[in-house]
């Protein structure tokens, strides 16, 4: 009996020991190391660079949004790359490593539908006459860029093309001082005082001190639609397309509305 006795024992005491062994050691507080990576890093988390093509008139909102999209996805870099849409269809085109293209009209777009077979827009944008703060060569209207030193986007370009058409539609002919191949060049034109006028989006004077908007007949007419694509054989294609899906989202809308864009 006594020996019964002290076999049971050893038989509990040894499953207890078992027992113990089984449980996981408790985490350590404040020893990140111990813990399990999946716990703070999602599997499908987003990560590396996303390389944005973007035309010009978007620098300032695709910035800001370029950060919004960054702190909501912690492991991915936002590169944007800003120019004329022609000159971005162009690198683009010839095969440059971008992930996601946003152009300023349609037909830049259409240029490289090979490589972004599904575009979607994203925005709207018209054009005002930009002056000098005070307006010192007293424009008013369309008409009175045919006597003042001018400066327009190149015909290519999507603001050129929609200057030609706001124009054309006025009856007005101009003879620009020169052509720029992105309105960022007008403008710093204007802004300079190396020409009295130019043609600008509404959006690339909002806020500025240095330059004035005057809004002219006709400018509701003429309005270049934005779209954006992830391309198909982007180096990230899942961060490529997330970033589209967050421009398109309430949170991406938000700041182009607020940097006066048109909604799509």
């Amino acid at each position: 009996m006594r020996r019964s006795l002290r076999t049971l024992a050893l038989l509990l005491a040894a499953a207890a020991l078992a027992g113990c062994a089984a449980q996981p050691a408790a985490p350590v507080p404040g020893n990140t190391a111990a813990a399990d990576p999946s716990a703070t890093t999602p599997a499908d988390a987003l990560g590396g660079t996303v390389e944005v093509y973007a035309a010009a008139s978007l620098q300032r909102s695709f910035d800001e949004i370029a950060r919004a999209f960054e702190t909501a996805n912690p492991g991915v870099a936002v590169s944007p790359v800003y120019d004329g849409s022609s000159t971005l269809a162009t690198q683009i085109a010839e095969g440059a490593p971008a992930d996601v293209f946003a152009s300023a009209d349609e037909k830049n777009m259409a240029e490289v539908a090979d490589r972004a077979p599904e575009p979607q827009i994203f925005a709207g944008n018209t054009l005002v006459i930009a002056v000098p703060t005070g307006n010192p060569a007293g424009v008013e209207t369309l008409a009175d860029l045919a006597r003042v030193t001018t400066v327009l986007c190149a015909p290519e370009v999507p603001c050129g093309s929609a200057s030609q058409t706001l124009l054309a539609a006025a009856g007005v002919a101009v003879a620009p001082a020169s052509s720029e191949q992105n309105v960022t060049a007008v403008l710093t034109k204007v802004a300079a005082g190396e020409a009295d006028a130019g043609l600008v989006y509404a959006t690339d004077v909002a806020g500025r001190g240095d330059v004035e908007a005057i809004v002219p007949t006709g400018a509701d007419d003429v309005v270049n639609s934005y779209p954006i694509a992830p391309l198909a054989d982007a180096p990230n294609p899942r961060a490529a397309t997330a970033f589209v899906e967050f421009v398109l989202s309430d949170a991406g809308q938000r700041i182009l509305a607020d940097a006066g864009f048109r909604a799509p």
